[in-house]
Parts: C-alpha cells; sequence; structure tokens
C-alpha cells in the first residue's frame, strides 16, 4: 500500500445529539423531572422496571418531539412506534430502553448553518423519542470507572423523556459542526421545550468521525464527554488529527467509542463500539403505535415560533445590524428579549450602539464572572441608561465599559457611579486644546513624522492625551483639535 499523507485525508463528521425535554412528568411514568434532587428521590416501579408495571406515554413528549421534527424541516410518519433496546448497563434498570428503531417520528430534514461566509446545509436523518438512563456515579479515583473503588446509581433521571437527532454524516470540519450544534440548542431553546443546559447534562453531543482518502470511508469513532461547545470544537479538532496521522501510517482503525479529557486536551479509549443488530431491537409490545392525526399537526405547525435563522434576517433588514450582530442577539431568546427591552427604553442610542454593548462589552464581562443576561442582576433598562450616556458624550466609551463592570458588580446605575467618580467626560474646546497643545510640545519628533505624512504616530498622540485627561477626554473632540493643530504648526 502506498503512503498518504495527511492533506489527502477527507474528514466526515455525524452528530448525534440528546435533548432532554423540559415536561412535567417523566416519559412513561408519573415521576416528576428535574435536575439533581436527593438520589433515588423522583422514581417508582415504573421508571425501576419492576415486573408487571406498564408504560404509557406522556403525550407533551410527542407533542415537543413533533415540533422539533417540524423546526429542523423534517417529515413527520404518519405512524410511529417505539422499541425496546437491549442492552445491560447498570444506569438502565430495566435492562432495555424504550426507544424508537425504524420509525421515527421524524426524519429527512435539514438545516442551514453559516460559516465564514460558507453556507453549509447538515441533513437531518432522524428524530426520534425515547426514554432517558439513570445515572452512575464512580466514586474514588478520578471519578471514572476505570479507577473508581465503586460506582452508585442515581435512577432519578431514567424515564425523562429524550429527544435524540441524529445528522447525515455530511460534517466536514469541527467548525462546522460547532456552528450546527450551537444552532440547534437556539432553535431548541426557542421551540420552549428544553433548557438545553449542556453543563446539566439536558443537552448532550456525541460525534461519529472518521477519516479516509476521498471518495472511500473510513472507520469512524464515537466521542463521547463533551460537555460545552468548546469542548465539542476541541474534541473533534484532536480526534480529526490523531486518526489523520494514524491513517496516514497505515494503522488499522477499529470502531469504538472514546471519551474527550476536558482537562487533559485528549481523548481516551473507551468501549468497542456495538452495531445495532447487538441491540437486539424488537417492537414494544405494551405500546400502541403513534398516529398523529392531520389537524393536531397543522396546529403544532401554527405554533412554531419565528426561529433563530428567520429572526437573523429580519433583524439585520429591519435594523440595518451586521449578520454577526444578529446572530448574537439571536443566540438565545433571553438574548434577543435583553435587546429588545434595553432598545425600547433607550432615550437616543441606535439600535447598532444598543447590540454592540451586549455582544462585546456585556457578553465579555459575564463570561468572565460565569454569568449571561438570564443570571445576571443588571437590567435592560440600566444598560440602556450607560448606552445613552456614552452615545450622547457624556461618558466616553473606554470609561463607560469599567463603569459598565461596576454596575454589574454594584447594582448602581451609570449615572450615580459617573457622578460618584466624576467621570463625565470632557468636552470643552478650551480645555483640551490646553492639553493637546502640552503632549505635542512634548513629542515633537512624533509630531513632526505626522504632519510629513506618517499617520502610524497618530493613535499614540491621541492616546497620550487620554492619559492626561484620565480616559475622560472626548475622542471625536481630540481629534479634530489634533488635526487642526498639526495642520497649522
Amino acid at each position: 500500500m502506498s503512503a498518504i499523507s495527511t492533506e489527502e485525508l477527507v474528514t466526515t463528521i455525524g452528530l448525534e445529539i440528546h435533548v432532554e425535554l423540559k415536561t412535567a412528568t417523566k416519559m412513561f411514568c408519573g415521576c416528576p423531572v428535574g435536575f439533581g434532587g436527593h438520589p433515588n428521590s423522583r422514581v417508582c416501579p415504573v421508571c425501576l422496571g419492576h415486573p408487571g408495571t406498564l408504560p404509557v406515554p406522556n403525550e407533551i413528549a410527542v407533542e415537543y418531539t413533533t415540533k422539533i421534527a417540524m423546526a429542523l424541516g423534517c417529515e413527520i410518519a404518519p405512524h410511529s412506534i417505539f422499541h425496546r433496546k437491549n442492552y445491560f448497563y447498570p444506569d438502565m434498570p430495566k435492562n432495555y430502553q424504550i426507544s424508537q428503531y425504524d420509525i421515527p417520528i421524524g426524519s429527512h430534514g435539514s438545516v442551514e448553518v453559516e460559516v465564514a461566509g460558507q453556507v453549509h446545509r447538515i441533513g437531518i436523518e432522524r428524530v426520534h423519542l425515547e426514554e432517558d438512563t439513570g445515572k452512575s456515579l464512580h466514586v474514588g479515583g478520578g471519578g471514572r470507572i476505570h479507577d473508581a473503588q465503586y460506582s452508585l446509581e442515581d435512577f432519578n433521571r431514567a424515564g425523562t423523556p429524550l429527544v435524540e437527532i441524529v445528522t447525515e454524516p455530511n460534517i466536514a470540519d469541527a467548525d462546522v459542526a460547532k456552528a450546527f450544534a450551537q444552532d440547534l440548542r437556539s432553535i431548541i431553546e426557542y421551540l420552549g421545550v428544553s433548557d438545553v443546559r449542556m453543563e446539566e447534562g439536558s443537552m448532550r453531543v456525541d460525534a461519529n468521525i472518521s477519516v479516509a482518502p476521498a471518495g472511500q470511508r473510513g472507520v469512524k469513532l464515537e466521542v463521547k464527554n463533551m460537555n460545552s461547545m468548546r469542548s465539542v470544537h476541541r474534541a473533534l479538532l484532536h480526534e480529526e488529527e490523531r486518526l489523520k496521522k494514524l491513517v496516514a501510517a497505515g494503522e488499522a482503525i477499529e470502531q469504538a467509542t472514546r471519551h474527550w479529557d476536558e482537562k487533559g486536551g485528549s481523548t481516551r479509549p473507551g468501549r468497542t463500539k456495538e452495531f445495532s443488530q447487538d441491540y437486539r431491537y424488537f417492537p414494544e409490545p405494551d405500546l400502541v403505535p403513534i398516529a398523529p392525526a392531520v389537524e393536531w399537526l397543522r396546529q403544532l405547525r401554527e405554533e412554531l415560533p419565528e426561529l433563530p435563522a428567520s429572526l437573523r434576517a429580519r433583524i439585520v433588514d429591519e435594523l440595518g445590524l451586521s449578520p454577526y450582530d444578529a446572530s448574537v442577539l439571536t443566540a438565545s431568546p433571553k438574548i434577543l428579549a435583553f435587546f429588545e427591552e434595553a432598545r425600547a427604553v433607550s432615550a437616543g442610542a441606535s439600535p447598532k450602539q444598543v447590540a454592540n454593548w451586549i455582544a462585546n462589552d456585556l457578553a465579555g464581562i459575564l463570561a468572565e464572572k460565569g454569568q449571561d443576561v438570564e443570571t445576571t442582576t443588571l437590567e435592560p433598562s440600566r444598560l440602556a441608561e450607560l448606552v445613552d450616556l456614552v452615545a450622547a458624550g457624556t461618558l466616553s466609551k473606554g470609561l463607560g465599559k469599567k463603569v459598565l463592570a461596576q454596575m454589574i458588580e454594584t447594582g448602581k446605575g451609570a449615572s450615580q457611579i459617573m457622578s460618584e467618580q466624576g467621570l463625565e467626560q470632557v468636552s470643552d474646546a478650551g480645555a483640551l486644546e490646553a492639553v493637546v497643545d502640552q503632549v505635542l510640545d512634548a513629542n515633537p519628533d512624533i509630531a513632526a513624522r505626522i504632519k510629513a505624512g506618517d499617520e502610524k504616530p497618530f493613535g499614540f498622540i491621541v492616546g497620550a492625551v487620554m492619559r492626561e485627561t484620565k480616559g475622560k477626554g472626548n475622542p471625536a473632540l481630540i481629534n479634530e483639535l489634533l488635526r487642526n493643530r498639526l495642520k497649522e504648526s
């Protein structure tokens, strides 16, 4: 076999995304659904798989799954059935999972995502409904089963309605995979059917990845344990590079799972991957097929909200914002609502100015604090007050960023902080002229370079004037005064 370079290898990625539904009760029993809680406190004979119990499907879970499938452009099956997926893990109390196999609720959909100006169509192979497993707690060692002293089982999660969304294997790289997962999370959040919190496990992303020469099929590996969008991106980049080196070296790849180690930045071997025949699927004998009425499906379609792609296009068209701003603002309904309220109460700032403060400054500060617009104490009206002060020239942009951080920290308003600390922007031409002259006199060589046509040092001079005014000088006025002074001399 002739040697092959890594550059000749093509990457193929498919995603399997599980989403816990935000229903009041579990999929086949009346136990409440919720995150955390005392172990094994939300269980009953049905979700524990006791002999003689019978499952009863959760109608709201079927509705939510159908809405997800519709939002992803899927065909809705005129009837679908549940199957038993047989496997023997400690966190599966019945030793089988009630899932769907060959007739899912939705199939053959697609979602378009844009990455670096290029639109990628991601096919949706299937959207099916099942029940979640319990949770294994590995005690001792590093918290992993391979070095634990013993394991405990919490079945509170067992039986929670779970939707699995399987893409076609037509994702070309980690950037597109991350963009799709982010868009999918946004779509589901707008539907209101899940809180899609990856840190709590209500959205879980697994990836199948393979590499091979163009036109050939590679052996796929499943990458698991990616609990953030950053993890999805890092894990796929790592696994792609690792697989390309192995294939280029002529090593055989065996279908298996690998677990992502976020701290170590690498994957480690898991179990050998099963094939569908290993699960011995057969129709669930205790459940009848799902056969949605045409009128019910029509009603669900009418209830679908405006989804992120449409919102982005409308914001760009109606407000004149950039596609980037629109994507940030529509990432979740909470961010969009924050923007809309701040814009509504603003006294004079443009939508672009409000959007910039949210997308750049507010997002950065909240990320550093581990917060978001849902958990922060900052009200949209408070942000609007700050944006108006900067837009009116009362407060400089640079000091405005510092004021914003203090607003989040203290709960005070922008005007109060500005007044207490004497941060009002200096827009008095006479006062600024004196500072401009002082800085130019102190830097004659740089002034001479600018007058000779070298614009590079101009920013240095502006910065020097701003420092002399302790950041309170009006930047636009300083620029104008400097230009005039340099022309005169």
